[in-house]
């Protein structure tokens, strides 16, 4: 097979010959690329290999290390007169970008910038290997063409973005296979299991991470990204075994504020690389499956940042192993699956050399024109800083500084367009509002993250179609089409100090993620806590609802350190702790009464492994163990028979498809709640819930009159086949939820939430327990949703509690937690958790 490669490639030249300076990866590895999975160390041993022997066109730059200990790195490779001037052409390309912090004016005549990213899905695990083989042949002394491409290209290869995942599928694959692979699909080497090598650590997928950034690995690369800015980047990828290799151009939906030149280079790389597949006699497809909509992806993101953004998909993934039988009855191999990346990657890097003076000229019109008049209809982005928003603030400040997104203050009179309201209202901006203006280098990224409504020109995308920033973080904004002068730079807050007094207690209101983490961080330092459960007013504060109540009584064995503990943990968060000289209120319920309530610190259980969704439990597990600092037990769904019942207060149930949800199973779990034990499920453990006795029941779909049924319904084309189950799904949209915020659950909202809808689940009102949060007529407010499934989707329960006996099940049919960047739905998680059933 090599030699058959070999014979074929036309990019190699003496690929395969051992130099004295340098050995390719196959006298380096001891194996030949192809025949067995590189472990990740190996895989970065042999780029320091490389950059030892050629450290004068190599340079490596580590950017982090991952959850598991991991070293992200970077190779920068291009001729020894750029990689000695690399600082310069940095700062350079920042210049020609308009983000370099100098007034230097920048020169077109300056390398292009190519970043190739490697393995971010880590079961997709032939691309790192190719990583090596490209390395080797932009430094093979034998290859003069590459030698030739770099005089005018720097080219940056990050030969793994998720190591963590890469090693659980190779060291479980490696583990499991014989001395010969074994082709058959249904061989135990392709089934990989539980949670499989696809995520990271925390099982999130980091392909969706660009623009929130909620994962440390997402965030260090960012960082240099943000650096470096590329003229255009590929993010390798697999997909299933039968499919041919993808390459761009990609499918419709483009995102209308991809420009011209992007979308025509598009073809042109395309182009190039099909020269060689067709060559080759390989099979490929474009324009089709892959499309350029969701912003957070690594070919979107990419685009929306000025590059050349391309998603490579080669067929293969996980249940591929070294080799497997495809369809039509020839094997796919692991040495398949690596030249296939390998020749699109020395394609790309040919076809960037070769227009590498229009790149930089269309690179830098990319971001005069943004400056200049801004992308999109509007010009400004207005975030209204109201009573009890400031938590929210500041983890949008953190996002847009994320994202190098500029932001001012301003004051005066405007018209715009109400988020929350869908209307054009005149309103008025104070000086601690928020000012986005879209006349800045990142004017395409805002304009894409902030779009009230998103433009599709065709319904069949591969993601969500709904994120604007103010629903996602619960915000009150506008969009304005004018030009707004902001006046000056935004002044953010200084931290809050609370001072420890003696007093008869501390409130602490309950605003936010912040307010959250000092309850959890409060509960497990043993301070005993209550919390209000209606409004109150007390030496001239106004406390709502769910407000943290903190006393001397029960907190006896603080001692004297208590006050000390408690405005510690606010400090950490940045919030306020007011203290209170009594428990008298001048109106609601004095302290101690029934309504106010004491607070246990929850024993958690979070139910993992075969059949619960992996990225739905990896965010649950995140945001408690990173972002709420809060313990929980990971417990195998096959064993939750083994959990000590009476040392658990809290089960949750991510999505997912439970064996022990069935009407006989679930009894024993029925009389742990009924004791008091509390359960959140989400999104289809809700679902499943549904189909028990006594639990509550998906909606009914209205029944049309018999005389109004289409009698030739039945009569479809053949040709529509594949867009036919559109009109009864959506791909992720945005709906408006009526709240009901006295109710636990709610607390710390207003009376309406926006969440983010995934699938058709809606559920009839409970009548036996709470309807907090519903679904009522014509609340669809931005995103894709199918014909059909828009008559459903109304007069119907999302976020629901259900009373039993002593204990409760709390009902979230929506992911309040999705990819960890809906921010707004993460005070409710925290509700469920720590407020409902106290």
């Amino acid at each position: 097979m090599i030699k058959r490669l070999a014979f074929l490639l036309p990019f190699l030249a003496g690929c395969m010959c051992a130099f004295a300076q340098v050995q390719p990866p196959d006298d380096f590895l001891g194996y030949k690329i192809g025949t067995q999975y590189t472990p990740h160390f190996k895989i970065i041993n042999y780029f320091n290999h490389v950059a030892a022997a050629f450290p004068s066109v190599v340079k490596l730059q580590p950017y982090g290390q991952t959850n598991e200990g991991r070293p992200l790195i970077v190779a920068f490779i291009s001729s020894e007169d750029n990689i000695n001037n690399l600082e310069n052409i940095r700062n350079n390309n920042l210049r020609l970008a308009g983000a370099a912090k100098d007034k230097i004016a920048p020169v077109e005549n300056t390398p292009v910038i190519v970043w190739l990213s490697y393995n971010v899905h880590g079961n997709e695990a032939s691309s790192s290997e190719a990583a090596m083989l490209t390395l080797y042949e932009l430094v093979n002394p034998s290859n003069a063409r590459t030698k030739e491409w770099l005089k005018n290209t720097i080219v940056v290869i990050d030969p793994c973005i998720n190591p963590d995942g890469r090693d659980r599928y190779v060291n479980w694959f490696n583990s499991v296979a014989g001395k010969n692979y074994n082709p058959n699909l249904y061989a135990r080497e392709h089934r990989e299991p539980w949670p499989g090598g696809r995520t990271n650590h925390y099982n999130f997928d980091l392909n969706r991470d660009w623009a929130w950034q909620t994962q440390y690995e997402s965030q260090e690369r960012l960082k240099l990204y943000q650096q470096w800015l590329p003229q255009i980047h590929v993010d390798y990828h697999e997909q299933g075994i039968n499919a041919p290799y993808y390459f761009a151009p990609a499918a419709q939906p483009y995102h209308e504020l991809i420009t011209p030149w992007q979308r025509d280079f598009q073809v042109s790389i395309g182009k190039n690389n099909a020269k060689y597949f067709d060559a080759n006699g390989w099979l490929f497809f474009t324009k089709e499956v892959f499309d350029l909509y969701y912003p957070s992806y690594g070919d979107t993101y990419p685009i929306y940042n000025g590059a050349i953004g391309m998603t490579y998909e080669q067929g293969g993934g996980p249940a591929s192993g070294l080799g497997v039988y495809k369809q039509e009855g020839d094997t796919l191999t692991l040495t398949d699956r690596i030249m296939h990346h390998y020749t699109t990657g020395l394609s790309t890097i040919e076809t960037a050399s070769q227009n590498a003076g229009r790149l930089i000229k269309e690179f830098r019109k990319f971001f005069n024109d943004a400056v200049t008049t801004g992308t999109g209809i509007y010009k400004t982005y207005v975030i209204k800083n109201e009573e009890g928003a400031s938590q929210r603030i500041t983890a949008l400040m953190e996002l847009l500084d994320k994202n190098n997104i500029q932001y001012a203050s301003a004051k005066g009179n405007a018209k715009g367009y109400n988020y929350f309201t869908g209307k054009e209202e005149a309103f008025t901006i104070t000086e601690n509002d928020i000012v986005i203006s879209s006349m800045q280098p990142r004017s395409t990224l805002i304009s894409v993250l902030f779009e009230p409504k998103s433009k599709l020109v065709d319904s069949a995308t591969y993601d969500i179609t709904a994120w604007a920033l103010p629903y996602v973080f619960g915000l009150k904004a506008f969009a304005v089409k004018e030009k707004v002068s902001p006046a000056g730079a935004y002044t953010k807050p200084q931290p809050l100090v609370n001072r420890a007094v003696e007093t008869y207690g501390y409130v602490i209101p309950w605003e936010g993620l912040q307010s959250a983490k000092a309850v959890a961080q409060l509960m497990q330092k043993g301070v005993k806590l209550r919390y209000s459960v209606k409004d109150f007013e007390l030496e001239g504060n106004h406390f709502k609802a769910g407000s943290i109540i903190v006393l001397k009584t029960s907190n006896g064995a603080s001692g004297s350190n208590l006050w000390n503990v408690v405005v510690d943990a606010c400090n950490a968060q940045n919030i306020k702790a007011i203290p209170v000289s009594s428990g008298f209120v001048d109106k609601g319920y004095d302290f101690g009464s029934e309504n106010v309530k004491f607070m246990k610190a929850p024993k958690v259980v979070l139910v993992t492994g075969e059949g619960v969704n992996s990225n739905a439990a990896g965010e649950i597990w995140f945001f408690l163990e990173r972002e709420l600092n809060y313990p929980v037990t990971l417990v195998n769904a096959r064993d939750i028979k083994t959990v000590n019942w009476n040392e658990t207060d809290v089960l949750i149930l991510p999505d997912g498809k439970y064996s022990f949800l069935n009407n006989k199973d679930f009894s024993d779990l029925k009389n742990w709640i009924s004791r008091g034990g509390k359960v959140i499920a989400l999104e289809n453990a809700v679902a499943q819930l549904a189909e028990l006795d006594g639990g509550i029941k998906f909606k009914k779909e209205d029944n049309d009159d018999d005389d109004k049924k289409d009698l030739y319904a039945a009569l479809k084309k053949f040709g529509d086949h594949d867009r036919e189950f559109i009109s009864s799904t959506t791909p992720g949209s945005i709906y408006k939820v009526q709240l009901d915020n006295t109710h636990p659950l709610a607390f710390g909202y207003p009376d309406y939430y926006y969440t983010l809808k995934m699938d058709d689940h809606v559920y009839e009102f409970i009548n036996d327990g709470w309807n907090v949060g519903v679904i009522k007529k014509d609340n669809l407010v931005a995103g894709f949703v199918g014909s059909e499934l828009k008559k459903k989707l109304n007069d119907g329960l999302i976020y629901g509690v259900q009373d039993a006996g002593s204990g409760n099940i709390v009902y979230l049919a929506d992911n309040v937690l999705f990819r960890n960047f809906w921010q707004n739905g993460k005070l409710m998680f925290c509700n469920a958790l720590f407020l409902v059933g106290q």
